[in-house]
Parts: C-alpha cells; structure tokens; sequence
C-alpha cells in the first residue's frame, strides 16, 4: 500500500502537470467557442463524468442542507464566476500574463486562511516563500509581459478577480467541507456551475459564435475531463490533507511547466531568465516548508 504521503506527493504532481497545460488549452478553445459556452461546455462534460464515476461506486449524491451550502460556495466561487473570469479576461492578455497574475494566488489563500483558519496562520517561512515564488514567476515572464488598451486591463482585472474568488472559496471549502467527499462536492458544485454558466452564455454570448471543431471539441474534452474531474478531484482529496497554503503553490508551479510545454510544443526557446526565476520559484516553496524542514531536522 502506497503511504498517504506519497499519495499526496503524487497528487501535487499530477495537477501541477496538467494545470500546467490548461491555460494553453483554454486559449485554444477560445479561438473556436465563446468563453461563457466553453466554460460551460467545459463543466458540463466534467458533470457528466463525476456522475457516472459515483453512480458506478454506489456514492449517491448527498441532498442535504450542509452538503447544498457547499455546493453552492463551489459552484458561485469555485467554478462558475470565476472561470467566467478567466475565459473572458483571457480573450484579451497573454497566457503568460495571466499565469503571472493567478500566481497572486497562494498571497490570497495565505491572507484569508490566517484570518479563517485558526490552525494555518501565517509565518515568516511561508511569507518569505510566497514571496520568493512570486518574485520567480515574474522573472519567468517579465519579458512576456504586454498590454494595450482598455480590454487588456479589464482582462487583467478579471483574472485578479478571479485569483481573490478562488482563494476565498478554497478556504471555506477547507473550513467546512471536512466529511463532504471530493468527488461529491465536484458533482454538486460543477452541476449547479453549469446551469450559472450557460445563463451567461445565453445572456451575452451569440451560440452562432460557437464552431465544434477539432481544436474546440478537444480542449472542451481535455478541460473537464483531465482538466477538471481528474485535478479537481485529486485537489480537494489532498485539501483535506495539507494545508491551504501549500496546496495553493501549485500557481507558482503551473505557470512553469506552461512554459516548458510551450518549449516543447510550440518550440518556444528557454532562456536563462526562465531558469533563473524556476529555480527560485523551488527555492520559495521550500522555504514554505521551512518550519516543517526545521521540526524533521530536530527530530533527529
């Protein structure tokens, strides 16, 4: 039997490989399906799979009023508003601008979980890790960084409002969803998602906009399925395992990994710059980890 450890271990390092893929994958979409729709078709496909999934393991979705308030907190700040957000600020900023503004991330949970969580305040080492990880992140992209006009900032906006959002949802969700099973509250939160989501789409988006291509179809499959069943699940599992900050460092490192597929894909080059700001990045979330570090070494 695998120790939880390496399970958790295992678990940060599949959502950081594919969470490292999806910004491009959104951008992909974009240029065949209307942000709204793509989110909404997104989550839909991810519903259709968490159901069949707990239908299959006799996990029948839990109705009471607890497990509906939870739903809920998932569906508006998880999922529905603030990929919103994302799909539509994203129309008009650079991936890597947006990667660079999310990696405001693990600042938010650290600020709401100090104040919400009694057990996860802040410390100097998880301060000075956060800021190390941010400072990576815009040296990775500092020379990527573009914008003009007004709906590039209203894009910027958006992601920043976004990154708040989730941050707050992912401390609630660690406050309040102890005894509620990952893949219950990705059903249930993702299900009402998709009804928020497609009353976006028909409000403000014209489906003769919508193209079913290759490239649309497959980054709506990729997205809710790899992108969301399989991360989602596997990060709420390892919320109630770890810390909301350190789970939280996955912004520093998907942006990262982005990169490196961009390199490998795209074959986008890898400057020094790149290497110097990854290397700094590691170097903050181990820092992150210093008074666990500490306690092992004086164990011994």
């Amino acid at each position: 039997m695998l120790s939880e450890k390496f399970k958790i271990t295992l678990g940060f390092i599949l959502a950081s490989l594919i969470w490292g893929s999806t910004w491009l994958a959104i951008k992909i979409g974009l240029e065949s399906i209307p942000p709204f729709y793509a989110a909404a078709f997104r989550f839909s496909v991810a519903v259709v799979v968490l159901f069949l999934i707990i239908t299959l393991r006799g996990m029948p979705l839990p109705l009471d009023i607890p497990s509906i308030k939870l739903y809920t907190i998932a569906a508006l700040m998880s999922f529905s508003v603030p990929f919103a957000m994302v799909y539509w600020g994203q129309q008009f900023i650079p991936s890597g601008l947006s990667s660079l503004l999310f990696a405001l991330y693990p600042f938010m949970v650290g600020i709401f979980s100090h104040f919400l969580l009694p057990n996860e305040r802040l410390n100097i080492f998880k301060v000075a890790g956060i800021i190390l990880g941010f400072i990576g992140i815009f040296i990775i992209f500092s020379q990527d960084i573009s914008w003009s006009g007004t709906f590039s900032l209203y894009g910027m906006i958006a992601v920043i409002t976004s990154c708040i959002i989730q941050a707050l949802s992912l401390v609630l969700i660690k406050k309040y969803g102890e005894n509620v099973d990952a893949f219950h509250l990705n059903t249930g939160g993702m299900g009402l998602s998709v009804i928020i989501l497609f009353l976006f789409a028909f409000l403000f988006e014209d489906f003769n906009d919508v193209h079913f291509n290759i490239a649309g179809v497959g980054s709506v499959l990729y997205l809710g399925i790899i992108g969301s069943v399989v991360t989602f699940s596997t990060y709420f599992w390892m919320l109630k395992r770890v810390e909301a900050v350190y789970l939280s460092l996955l912004a520093f490192i998907t942006p990262i990994l982005a990169v490196i597929l961009g390199a490998i894909i795209l074959n986008e080059k890898l400057g020094t710059h790149i290497i110097q700001g990854g290397a700094l990045v590691l170097v903050g979330i181990l820092t992150s980890n210093g008074k666990y570090i500490l306690k092992q070494i004086y164990k011994k």
